[in-house]
Parts: structure tokens; sequence; C-alpha cells
């Protein structure tokens, strides 16, 4: 194990992937300040230029940028009111009181620096995981991880809120579409429809750059104005940014003792969101929130929170990065991401030749430890950066979307394009940008759908191995047992919670 590390290590140090590395970092910097986009968009933007990379420098590259966005979205939470992502909608609750009584320096000081110490917490949990984790994932065979597909596509469609049906629904047409191609087993075109290049399947790559890169964008050039929003919200953001400038070096430094004073509170923040990360399609906002409220019922001063309380932002920024390194966790030894941001970077697992399992933890095991020590560094370089420049990066979010978005998709184009030098991928890219507009605009969740792609040609070489070793009494293995009643229990759960919130929405009704 101290030798996987020392080895992950020297490899990320290498001139190249060091260099990829920092590219993503600077990527991720510019895209997290942005309102709306977040880490999934980010990942699915730049996936295709992770084709052809070494696996560590893919994900150097790719797990930088979604680690610095996760920590520089908190900018705007602070200074605009406006959550970078839906992850860090909690900081907005004091952060950004703290910027309208003069204390916007002060709060991102607080919240960088708590975004950083949060990653290098989540990155050493990773590490310590691992050695527990690897003797129950070799003790699977095809059966468990067939059943352990199953349940992956479970949480996902029983936590997508009350769109259960269209999860559901979601879900099975993307294992429709994981079913295009030539049958591994019988060597016969399944859906091709005539079509040669239907024949390797749907790519993936511009599936999932178009699903949410694409989707986003044209959100983003429907909406119109800025990025930071209205000119009232333009008035506002010129404002936050003379705070920082007037408050300086000094303010940031202050609130980076805050977080050194609450250590505690960090290390608490950071296992809630770790341990909130480990839980599949739980959510990063639910993290947030969850340890949102754990500080202000342990704080001397609760009536604060809400109103500008330092603790309520360290709490919601330590649990942003920890949640990330917890999702990694089940997304690498079991091949369930926990949210859209690890269901992208699954699908660069396979982009890149790697299978989530027991690969990922033996033969490989080096892949995997590199990426907890991209995690720390990309945080401590990203936070370096953002206490230095931060009074000059809220300028970004006044961009007009008309400059943003063609460029954007530009890079959109090209990428899927030079992925496999096929203009039919850039066919495929639009056709599910088309898809994922129509899933935002009428609540469809996409996370089951990508989910469903990702995994089904996983789940049907599983399901084929079970039968083919053990005929039908896969299904009454142990472990398979298990994770059936898992499964049961989960739709069981998630029933009845969707039948307690359709009875109070009458009883509301019944009583206007």
């Amino acid at each position: 194990m101290g030798e996987a590390i020392l080895s992950s290590l020297a490899q990320l140090m290498q001139p190249q992937t060091l260099l990829l590395m920092l590219v993503g970092v600077a990527v991720g910097f510019v895209v997290g300040i942005l309102p709306g986009l977040g880490g999934a968009v980010t990942l699915a933007l730049m996936l295709p230029f992770a084709v052809g990379l070494e696996p560590v420098q893919a994900f150097a590259f790719l797990l930088g940028m979604l680690a610095v966005t996760s920590t520089t979205g908190d900018i705007t939470s602070v200074l605009f009111g406006v959550p970078g992502d839906a992850t860090a909608a909690a900081t907005v609750l004091d952060g950004h009181p703290m910027t309208k009584r003069g204390e916007a320096g002060r709060a991102l000081g607080a919240v960088l620096s708590a975004s950083a110490l949060g990653a290098v917490f989540g990155a050493l949990v990773l590490v310590a995981v691992i050695p527990i984790v690897r003797p129950l994932v070799l003790a699977f065979g095809p059966a468990e991880f067939f059943a352990l597909t199953i349940l992956g596509l479970t949480f996902v469609v029983a936590l997508s809120g009350g769109n259960v049906v269209k999860g559901l629904l979601m879900a099975l047409f993307g294992v429709l579409v994981a079913m295009v191609g030539i049958d591994a087993q019988e060597g016969v075109p399944r859906y091709a429809f005539g079509e040669l290049y239907l024949w390797a399947g749907i790519p993936l790559v511009p599936l999932v750059v178009g699903l949410f890169g694409g989707a986003e964008l044209l959100q983003l050039m429907l909406a119109r104005g800025s990025i930071g929003g209205s000119e009232n919200r333009r008035s506002e953001a010129d404002a936050a940014s003379e705070k920082v400038r007037a408050t300086g070096m000094a303010a940031l430094l202050l609130g980076v003792r805050d977080t050194l004073s609450h250590w505690w509170l960090v290390v608490r923040s950071g296992a809630i969101g770790v341990a909130i990360g480990m839980m599949p399609g739980v959510g990063g906002s639910v993290a947030q929130f969850l340890v949102y409220g754990h500080a202000q019922q342990t704080s001397r001063n609760p009536e604060q929170f809400g109103h500008g309380a330092v603790e309520g932002v360290i709490a919601a920024g330590a649990s942003n990065n920890a949640k990330d390194s917890g999702s990694l966790v089940p997304t690498v030894a079991f091949g369930i991401p926990g949210g859209a941001a690890t269901a992208v970077l699954l699908s660069a697992f396979l982009v890149v030749g790697l299978d989530p399992g027991p690969e990922m933890l033996t033969t490989d095991l080096d892949v995997t430890l590199s990426m907890a020590w991209v995690v720390i560094l990309a945080n401590i370089i990203a936070v370096s950066i953002a206490l230095v420049t931060v009074r000059h990066l809220v300028k970004l979010t006044l961009v007009p979307s008309t400059y943003i978005v063609p460029a954007l998709l530009v890079l959109l184009t090209v990428g899927t394009y030079t992925a496999s030098n096929n203009f039919a991928d850039v066919l495929v890219m639009l056709a599910a940008a088309a898809i994922g507009v129509v899933c935002v605009r009428w609540n469809w969740p996409r996370v089951p759908f990508l989910l469903a792609v990702v995994l089904g040609s996983i789940a049907e070489r599983y399901l084929f191995l079970s039968v083919s070793l053990y005929g039908f009494e896969w299904l009454t293995r142990p472990a398979v047992l298990v994770i059936a009643a898992i499964i049961i229990l989960t739709l069981v759960q998630s029933g009845r919670r969707r039948l307690r919130a359709t009875r109070t929405s009458t009883t509301e009704g019944a009583a206007k």
C-alpha cells in the first residue's frame, strides 16, 4: 500500500501529467465561477480531450477540474448569492449576508480555506478506506457485481425526488441505448438499422458531452443576459467586488484564521460530507444542508445562522469537497456513482479503458491512489490562486452569454469530433443535447439515463457470466440476497415517501 502511494505520486509528478493537471485546474477554476455550469457540465465538456491519454493523465486532467469547480463555485455563492453549483447552495445562507455587511473578504477566506481542508480530509479518507473495501470487492463475483449494478440504478431512480416513474423510464431508455451495437455473446448487430456506424454502439463521449454540456449551453443561450444575471445582479456584483477590494488580503487571512480556529467543525463537517458522498444518489446538496444543520445545532450562537455566521460558511465549504472524495469510493469500488459528476467520471473510466471494481483496487491501484493526490494538490493550487486573485475573478460572471456560449459551443464541437474524427459523433452530440434540453425543460432526470448507458453493457456482461458459471443458482448466493433485500427496501421506502408527500399535498389542497 505504501509503495503504491509513492508510485502514484511519482506518476502524478511527471512533467506532462502535472501540466495536464494544471490545465484542468485552470479550466475548472474559470468554469466553476460561472453560475449554473458546475462539475458535471465541466467534465462533460472536457471528456473528449481525455481520449488517448494514459489513465493517470486523464484523471489528473478531469479530476483536477472537478475538484476545483466545487471550490471556486463558493465564490459566486458568497459574493452574489448565486450558487456556482447546486451543491453550493448552503454557502449562500451565511456567505452572502456576510458580503452585504461588508465582510466579503472574511467569508471568502473562510470558505476557500475550509474547502481546501475538506478536500484534504476527504482524500485521506479515500486512501484509508481502500484497505477496508478491497477484501470485500475481491470476494465478489460476477453475480454480486450484477446485483450491485442494479442497486446503483435503483438508488439513482428511487432518489429522483418526486420523479421516480420518470427516473425509471429514463433508466430503461438508457439500457436500450446501451444495447445498440454488436452483441458480445452472439456476435450479431442489435438495433443498428443497417448503419455500420452503430455496430460499435452509441459512442459514450458525444453522448455525455451533449447530454450535459450541450444541454446546459443551449439553456444558457435561451436565457440570454450575462452569466451573473440581470442588471440588478450586475450592480450587486460590482458592489461585492468593491467590498473585496476594500477589505484586501487582511480580511481574507482573517477568514483563514476563522477556519483554523474552528478545525474541529471542519473535521466533523468533512466526515459527514464523506459519509453522505458514499451514499449513491443522495447528492451533494443534501450533504451541505445536513452539515449546515449540524453546525447550527452545535454552535454556541445558533441564532446568528442565516444572518452571516462564519461557522455556517466554514461547515458548508468543508463538506463541499469532502463529499466528492466520498463519492469516489463506491464509484471506484463498485461502479456506483454518487451523483451526476461521478456518473460522468465513470464514463471516463470506460473511455480510458478502466473497469471499476477489483482492477481499480489491485492492478490499477496506483491510478486510484493518484486520484487522492490530484484532489489534494488541485485544491491547494486553486485556493492559493483564488486568495490572491479573487477580487478580479468576480468580473467573469458579468461577461454576456453571447460571448461565452459561442466559444464553448466551438470547443464542444471540436472536442466531440476529434475524439474519433467522425462527423457522426457530432450528430450524436447534437441529438443528446436536444434530449438534455427536453429533460431540463420538462423535469426528466438525466443521471438515470446516463448511468444506465454506462452500466448497461457491464450489467449484461456480468449477467452472462453469472448464468454461465452458476446457472440460476446465482440468485441464491448470500451476497446477492442481501443486495436484493436492500433494493427492495429502497423501493419500498421511496414508495412510502412519495405516498406520504401525496397525502400531505392532498390535505393541504383540501384545507385551502
